[in-house]
């Protein structure tokens, strides 16, 4: 007997594995139907999950047998006190914890700039956090928080960080005669991304020449993408490359057969 339920994730991937996890199922043993896709919102609010339709072979399962049992009298409810209500909170109770990022004396210009930004925008949102603002290399900043309740300013799949660093840097650069870049991380959460990216596309890539067909990625921005096509520039057997629209753009990685290994695979990283 065929049977569905519904399974909800953050992704699509994660509704799927969700679903193969609650029924004991590998992802081979079930087919399944996107219903809804999953919304990012904008800075986390008005985000919604995947929901995916799932179809199954399940056994039929013989009715329990309901035994009849006496109803019981029902008693009188005992009566309710009346609760006090509580004293609404102080201004001082209600105001989100200070953001630790007193000023350093002797900082460039540009780093009191990012640091009386971020310290504004993080007490509007209620999060606590430390900034360190270190220089890059090619002439850039570096600015990572910490502390906790980090994953506030993460949000899913970096989306909340990504609006985070974009503001810093309008609002750093605005007015500015030199234009820098202004990278901002929250506990190392992009390189731990690049990571689950990296074996995102591994396992995609394997996915193709195990079916030998096409996998289409959930919609990324152009960064995820770049480094979806990175890991997977010299993975023998599959090419990628980029289809669709902003912001619904995504990755394809589409089988190439064996029989031409010579075959230029072009991939566009757009």
């Amino acid at each position: 007997m065929i049977k569905t339920m519904e399974f909800r994730g953050k992704t699509t991937e994660d509704a799927v594995l969700a679903a193969a996890k609650e029924l004991n199922l590998s992802e081979d043993e079930f087919s399944y139907e996107l219903v809804e896709r999953a919304k990012s919102g904008f800075l986390g609010i008005g985000a919604s999950p995947a929901v995916i339709k799932v179809s199954f072979e399940a056994e039929d399962e013989p009715a329990p047998a309901v035994e009849s049992k006496p109803v019981p009298e029902k008693k009188a409810a005992p009566e309710k006190k009346a609760v006090p209500e509580k004293k609404a909170a102080t201004a001082a109770e209600a105001k989100p914890a200070p953001v630790k990022a007193a000023p350093v004396e002797g900082e460039p210009e540009e780093y009191a700039k990012i640091r009386e930004f971020l310290t504004g925008l993080m007490e509007r949102m209620g999060v606590s956090a430390e900034l360190e603002i270190t220089a890059r290399d090619n002439g850039g900043i570096n600015v990572n928080l910490s502390g906790s309740g980090i994953g506030a300013l993460i949000g899913r799949r970096g989306e909340t960080l990504d609006a985070i660093q974009h503001l810093t840097n309008y609002a750093v650069n605005r007015g500015s005669d030199k234009h820098m870049h202004i990278s901002v991380d929250a506990e190392s959460y992009r390189d731990k991304r690049e990571e689950s990216l990296t074996h995102l596309a591994e396992k995609m890539a394997a996915k193709a020449i195990k079916y030998k067909r096409s996998m289409a990625l959930e919609p990324m921005n152009s960064y995820e993408r770049h480094v979806i096509h990175t890991a997977l520039q010299n993975y023998e057997g599959v090419t990628t490359s980029s289809t669709g629209v902003e912001p619904n753009r995504r990755v394809v990685v589409s089988y190439v057969k064996p029989e031409n290994p010579n075959k230029p695979q072009s991939r566009e990283w757009a």
